[in-house]
């Protein structure tokens, strides 16, 4: 990029940033980590939503490997990792979609990985302050990881109807 647009105050430049800018999964979990109550977030949370993530952006999609880093993330979710911290980070991780390379929701999935996926964006931050309320909602991690361990991964993908 030349120096001069730095300074001349160019038009061009948003325009030229856009074309560069590649979101990374270090955008997507700064956006969710964020420490809550005083707690912080686990940094082997962020390894084991980095493997759901690696498995969401890469093309053409691995079911099996999916299933297989959903079920790693709800089995920590589900007992060490069992914060509030760490399932606040986890919901917004899915909730927002902030910064991810490619939306999970624009993906060609099973309509059953689209569920998991939309569930662990909604209540999973109640799991710890209200768990009557994620329970309601199946969004709690025991009731994810249950939903994931009946994913099937033999399923056609859906049809993309978002064009």
């Amino acid at each position: 990029m030349p120096s001069r647009w730095l300074s001349s105050g160019n038009a061009q430049w948003p325009a030229y940033l856009a074309r560069c800018y590649v979101p990374s999964f270090d955008e997507a979990w700064a956006a969710a980590a964020r420490a809550r109550d005083g707690e912080s977030v686990s940094p082997k949370l962020r390894s084991l939503l980095q493997e759901v993530y690696s498995q969401v952006v890469q093309h053409p999609e691995d079911l099996a490997g999916l299933k297989r880093g959903l079920q790693h993330l709800l089995e920590f979710l589900n007992s060490e990792g069992r914060t509030n911290a760490n399932c606040w980070a986890a919901d917004l991780f899915f909730g927002l979609c902030e910064g991810w390379e490619r939306d999970w929701g624009d993906l060609e999935l099973p309509e059953e990985f689209h569920d998991v996926l939309a569930r662990m964006g909604e209540a999973l931050h109640d799991t710890v302050q209200a768990p009557s309320f994620a329970r309601g909602y199946g969004c709690l991690p025991e009731q994810l990881l249950d939903q994931v361990g009946r994913l099937r991964i033999d399923l056609p993908m859906s049809e993309n109807t978002s064009e």
